[in-house]
This record gives structure tokens, sequence and C-alpha cells, in this order.
């Protein structure tokens, strides 16, 4: 049965007005840091009046993750204040309102799918995502469908990532284990099989190798890689053209499909009921099935219930945040690769200060090589110090134990008062250890100096907080995620 249409989205005056509202009164609750850090980079992307829905887009999927939890719920109050009643807030990917915006639909084209669909215009990882394509909302010969799926023969695979380019640690043994596995049986072990984890930490890489592998084994097997957002782009584009059938031949008839950060189909119900029909289609024809995603399956926001658990019918496998020893053996590995072998005490002073994921390892060492080959150096301690001043710098500055404990206090919602408080319950000490962890972790403070700072306790409970957090985040993948994503929010 076909949805009624519903008129295009565009920006109207009143979401602007709306949102010097909001720019106003959060600069008045926030400090300084919070409000340009978390809410000067949204931006308004489009407003339906018939449906009372109001898009806010924020620059990146970390940010987009944190002002979700954090503010949502006070950006609603703010909006059913400014229009005297309440209105559907909902936040997206994309900060850009000049390129966030869909075009007045073409003939043909189902309005429901811009005002459901309109999302990010492209990968946030381009190098990642070799033979991106963007969305455009008006047909044209670029658009044309067939000609999008035709270009799509190709895998778009990126033939560096591969298994034997993997670096290996603890955080990610399993998941190299089960893809390797999966290289080896698609569609027979393991099917599908869900990967998830953090920013950067070798999601993208594994899946990429799994296709590169059944690739050289079986020429002829038709795969595919895929972001989540230029899935959604293939839906609207057979929206307009009335091709779904073209649409559902292509991706029905894979022999591999990989699908990275399906947490973009959060919210967009057309896109979810196609990608089941397809998932339910390949596992039937026994094509295998590969899905990443920054979430555990249940925990992802906006996601119907039976694709949740269709995921959960396969594998589903964490990946950490890697270890020191494993940073170091990344660095050195990369540092081999590009000709200019780094010696074991300066991957150590690099991976000791850059704890967050394998990217931020990757862009440190771009620095690195670019500061030796400008100067003609020889890589050393030093060397590596001048390189990252910047990075450096930058983190030092802006980490401080007093940041610390106002980001868990928001993660956790309570108050930043509880941190420096006697209260004992497990909704508030639980926090207040874990922000004791992460100030040893991330600031030079000693122990009796955070335990000043956490309203003047002994350094023994803070030595303890920090012995049982650190135990805890080795078996617990929930917790590891959730300091990932703390650790993240303060570096950025």
């Amino acid at each position: 049965m076909s949805k009624p249409d519903l008129p295009p989205l565009l920006i109207h005056p009143n979401p602007l007005g709306f949102w010097d509202l909001a720019l106003e009164t959060l600069a008045k609750e926030l400090s300084p840091q919070q409000f340009k850090t978390w809410i000067q980079p949204l931006k308004i992307r489009g407003y339906d009046e018939s449906e009372r829905l109001l898009l806010i887009g924020a620059p990146n999927p970390f940010k987009l993750d944190w002002i979700k939890r954090t503010f949502s719920s006070r950006l609603h109050e703010i909006a059913s204040s400014y229009y005297g009643s309440p209105i559907n807030l909902q936040f997206t990917l994309g900060a850009d309102s000049s390129k966030g915006v869909a075009k007045a639909p073409s003939p043909g084209a189902n309005p429901e799918a811009l005002v459901e669909e309109v999302g990010p215009r492209s990968s946030p990882d381009p190098a990642l995502n070799p033979g991106n394509l963007e969305v455009e909302f008006e047909e044209g010969p670029e658009t044309n469908l067939g000609a999008v799926l035709a270009d799509r023969e190709h895998s778009k695979l990126n033939p560096g990532l591969t298994f034997e380019s993997f670096v290996t640690g603890k955080a990610n043994q399993l998941a190299r284990a089960a893809s390797i596995q999966v290289a080896h049986n698609p569609g027979a072990s393991y099917n599908p099989m869900f990967l998830y984890g953090g920013v950067g930490l070798g999601k993208t890489h594994l899946i990429h190798a799994i296709g590169n592998h059944l690739l050289k084994e079986r020429p002829d097997a038709k795969i595919r890689y895929i972001h989540a957002e230029q899935y959604v782009s293939d839906v609207v584009r057979a929206y307009q053209q009335k091709a779904f059938d073209r649409f559902k031949r292509y991706y029905h008839s894979l022999d591999l499909l990989l699908i990275d950060d399906i947490q973009f189909f959060g919210g967009k119900s057309r896109t979810q009921e196609e990608f089941f029909y397809a998932f339910e289609a390949l596992i039937s024809n026994g094509a295998q099935v590969i899905i990443t995603s920054d979430t555990y399956p249940k925990e992802m926001e906006g996601i119907d219930e039976r694709l949740i658990s269709r995921f959960d019918s396969g594998l589903t496998v964490a990946i950490e945040p890697p270890e020191l020893e494993m940073r170091v053996a990344i660095l050195m590995k990369k540092a081999a690769i590009e000709g200019i072998p780094m010696s074991e005490d300066v991957a150590f002073f690099v991976a000791k200060h850059l704890r967050s994921n394998i990217r931020e390892l990757e862009g440190a060492l771009r620095k690195i090589l670019a500061y030796v080959h400008f100067h003609g150096k020889e890589v050393n301690i030093e060397v590596a110090r001048s390189a990252l001043k910047d990075l450096l710098s930058i983190q030092n500055r802006q980490i401080s134990v007093e940041s610390i404990q106002k980001t868990v206090a928001n993660f956790y919602n309570i108050k930043v008062a509880d941190m420096y408080s006697k209260k004992r319950p497990a909704n508030i000490a639980r926090p207040r250890q874990i922000a004791m962890f992460i100030a040893k972790e991330l600031t030079q403070k000693s122990l009796p100096e955070i335990g000043e700072l956490f309203g003047g306790r002994d350094h023994t409970t803070v030595l303890h907080a920090v012995r049982k957090i650190t135990e805890e985040r080795q078996h617990d993948s929930h917790l590891n995620h959730e300091l990932h994503v703390l650790e993240q929010s303060l570096k950025n």
C-alpha cells in the first residue's frame, strides 16, 4: 500500500528563530567550553511544518551520539516553549544546512523519501570509502539508479585493507579470528556477523579484508562494500525513479554484502524495510552478510526490533580500544610499511600519549613522517615530540580533572557536586570511580592530588577505583565502550 505524499523538507523562518533562542539559552546554561564543543557545531537542516518535524544536524558520529544522550531533552523543552506545543526533533549526521536540505521533489518521486531519508551526503571517512557517491535529490544522468548500480558492479573494496596488514592484539583477536573463519566459509559460519566498537578501531579494515580474501579465492563473486549512508541514497533514488525492482535485483543477488555503520539507519523506516527484505533474501540464498556499528545491536536507537533480532541471530563481536602494547605494534608495523623504521622507545612515547583509537595513531604517524621528510632527520623521541607538538599541547591544555568530572557527570546524568560529596549509592559511586580512573589515565595528577579534587578523599580510595575499573574494563565490553566514548569526548 502506497503511503500518502508529504511536503518536502525545507528551511523555514521559524526554525531559524527557534535556533537563535536555543543558542541564547544554552550559552547561559553551559560553560563556554561545553557550548563551543557541543552546541555551536550543530545546524538546523530542515523543518516540515505539517509533521512538526525539526531536523538538527551534527558534524560527526561521535558528537551526534553525545548530543542525543546529553542535550536532546533540553532542546525538546526549548522547542516546545518556542512553538507553544510539543514538536518532533530528529538528530542526524551532517551539519551544513546549505547541503543538508532536500530540494523540491522531481516528478514521480515520493516526497516521503525526502522527508524521512534526508541525511548526510557522504561517508564520514572517504579514505576508507572509495567511490563514494553523493546524494542529489533531483533526476539527471548522474543520479540514474541503473548507472549507479552498474558502477557498483565493482566491489568498492580497498585492496590495501587485508588480514596481512591488520595488526592483532588482545582488543581485536576474537574479531579477527571470526573474520578469517567467515572469509574461508562465507554463508556457512557466523551469518550474519555483526562487528561493533568505537570509531577508528579496525571494523572497516576487517570487513574489507574479508571481501578481499573472497575476491582472491573467487574472482567472479558478486561482492559489495557499502556505507550505510550510501544504501540510504539508493533507497531515495529508487523512490524517485520508481525503480525498486532494479534495486532489489541488484542487492538480492550479491554473494557478499559488507555494510558499514548500520546505526545510520536509525529513524529511517523505509530504508530499514528495504534492508530487511534484502537481508532475508541474502541469508536464504546462502549469501554472507557482515555488518558493523558503533553500538551493540540492542542499544541502537531507532532501529526496528525485527532487524535487531536478525542481527543477534548470528555472531556479534566487539572490537575494543587497543591496549598499549598493541598501539606500539601498530605504529612500528605501519612505519615499516612506509619505509621508515620506528624504534620501540619512540613507538612507546607516541602510544602513551595517544590512547583513543587506531585512526588517531595513523594520523600521528603521518605527521611524524612528514616532519622527518621535510627536515631530513631520523625518527627519535625528540623528533616525535616536535612533530606532535600541537597535538600534545592541545590534549594537555584541554583535559583537566574538572572537565573530566563535568563530562562524566553529564554522561551518567548525575550532578557535578556528587563527584565531591560523601554520598555512596551505586548510581553515584560508580561514575565517581570512573571519573577517578579517567583522571589518572588522562592527566598528570598524582593519586593524592586526584583524591583532593574529589572532595578530599585519601589516595588509597583513588587507587582502589583505578584498580577496580582497570580490572572490570578487561572483561566488561559495555564499560569499555563507555570509557572509550568518554575519553574521545574529552579529547575532542
